[in-house]
């Protein structure tokens, strides 16, 4: 598909010091090892290495060519996971305190280059200033409150026979994928992550090698899931299969992991949904909306679902339409002076041009199919640069009643689209509201306490929160997911550690496995 061109914002420039090439040479010169020329290299055995056929990339901010991930094959792949293991048999041994220093370190070294690393994150994924930055420092946040408090977490535990496999999805390389192999190896295991095929490799490059010099035993390949699943998933070596991403890939994984009896964490999407039932306090909901579109709705935690008593529509619509004509989305560079700061968006672009095409024709035919489209932004109301590609730009949009049909209707579409459902019963309501067969949050508006104590039991999401979007959480909280939504070892707090430590003999992780389930 040709580049869509546009002329919207002639004011605008892009802030000098921020665009690609400036980043790409602050890599070259933070990590050289890591990066050479134009291409990132693979890590493995503590080395880098040049092999790997270079996948072409393009930004989806503006469709400049970008570093794209180089691909291995199955067979390097495997000599990968037999060099990790090597890694992991003697990082085992390393004493706590010497691993709790290096992680430490590394942690001191991210935050030297919390803005490099947010600014690959700009470009590799779309992410605003704002939440790139954000979710840099979530990672070392995060994993410092496991610095300092893993000794109780790992008394009597010891790590796994093998090292952890991540796969992860691109959307949050630092505080998904880098913090949870922080924390993986905090507890005493080798870790190999596969870089996102979708975005990310730079970031995701330029943070494993801050921690491969302070001696943290880090693997990252690139490749496909076909070519690369037989080794990060299956190969005897690997002591835990971590994975975050879609339900289609996730059931593969889980299928093998069953097969091998391996310990795994394998979180899926969900449809999450927010229900409002006998509701009044309409201020509390547009004051929400904005923040439930950051990033676009490109996350495990979003809410594109609302279930909505029919004789609430109009207060509903009052309440949320105002709110959604104020989304603020665009290029996440563009200024209008060189001295300003990065703009306040909630989102740019989605991850790539053939996801924009899929979303709008999801909501063409939803609407062909008699869907009733309550609001469309307009490509106007974005702000961009004069003339730059906008082919991953889609407007913020929202359809009342999308058929059974649609892909709309059942699951969630990874991007800034809305879809309400009118309910008359309660018993309605629920079944509207579990529509996914299992998510990860859900939120059920009410007036009355004692209608959220019962009916919210029944909302099959891990976490429901009253009138209050809830989120992952990665320090004190459990995190696990029902139904199709998460397979495997729920983590949170001293879970994430127990889910890649062995404990004492007989002991049960609490997770969404065949004869065992934890109810939060």
């Amino acid at each position: 598909m040709a580049p869509t061109l546009t002329t919207t914002r002639p004011g605008l420039i892009l802030k000098p010091g921020t665009a690609w090439s400036d980043a790409w040479q602050r890599s070259l010169a933070v990590a050289p090892e890591a990066f050479h020329e134009d291409r990132v290299l693979n890590l493995y055995g503590a080395a880098w290495r040049t092999d790997g056929r270079a996948r072409p990339a393009t930004t989806p901010v503006d469709g400049t060519p970008i570093a794209g991930a180089p691909r291995l094959d199955r067979a390097t792949a495997r000599h990968a996971v037999r060099a990790s293991l090597d890694q992991h048999r003697a990082w085992r041994h390393v004493p706590l305190a010497e691993r709790r220093a290096r992680v430490a370190a590394t942690l001191d070294a991210l935050t030297e280059h919390r803005e490099l690393l947010a600014l690959l994150l700009v470009w590799e994924i779309g992410k605003p200033w704002r939440l790139a930055q954000a979710d840099v420092d979530r990672a070392i946040d995060g994993v410092r409150w496991y610095v300092d408090g893993i000794e109780p977490m790992v008394a009597g535990r010891a790590p796994l026979a093998g090292p952890v496999s991540n796969i992860a999805s691109w959307n949050y390389p630092m505080s998904v994928l880098v913090h949870a192999m922080l924390v993986q190896a905090l507890a005493g295991n080798a870790v190999i992550a596969k870089t996102p095929t979708d975005g990310g490799v730079a970031c995701l490059t330029l943070a494993s090698a801050l921690a491969a010099r302070e001696g943290i035993p880090v693997t990252l390949v690139s490749g496909s899931g076909g070519e690369l699943s037989e080794a990060l998933v299956r190969a005897p070596e690997i002591g835990c299969v971590s994975f975050v991403g879609g339900r289609d890939t996730g059931a593969a994984v889980a299928t093998a992991v069953a097969d091998l009896g391996k310990r795994h964490v394998l979180e899926q999407e969900g449809l999450n949904t927010w229900g409002l039932w006998n509701f009044s306090d309409w201020d509390s909901l547009t004051a929400v909306i904005p923040k439930l579109f950051d990033y676009g709705k490109q996350r495990c935690t979003a809410y594109p679902r609302f279930v909505v008593q029919r004789e609430l529509f109009d207060e509903f619509l009052a309440a949320y339409l105002p709110a959604v004509r104020g989304i603020r989305n665009g290029h996440p560079l563009a200024v209008g002076h060189p001295d300003d700061l990065p703009p306040e968006l909630d989102f740019g672009p989605v991850i790539n041009a053939a996801k924009a095409q899929e979303l709008r024709e999801q909501v063409a035919d939803a609407i062909d199919r008699g869907a009733v489209p309550l609001y469309r932004g307009r490509p106007t109301d974005a702000r961009l640069l004069p003339g730059q590609d906008t082919s991953a730009y889609v407007q913020p949009v929202t359809l009342l009643g999308p058929p059974s049909s649609s892909p709309l209707h059942h699951a969630e579409p990874f991007g800034p689209v809305d879809t309400i459902v009118l309910v008359d019963t309660e018993a309605e309501l629920l079944a509207a509201m579990n529509a996914s067969n299992g998510a990860l949050v859900a939120t059920l508006s009410t007036d009355d306490r004692d209608t959220y104590e019962r009916l919210a039991p029944q909302i099959r999401a891990f976490k429901v929160g009253h009138g209050k979007p809830r989120s992952r959480g990665d320090r004190d909280e459990l995190f696990g997911g029902f139904g199709a939504s998460w397979r495997g070892a729920f983590v949170g707090g001293e879970l994430l550690v127990r889910a890649v430590t062995e404990g004492p003999a007989g002991e049960r992780l609490p997770g969404n496995f065949p004869d065992y389930q934890l109810v939060p």
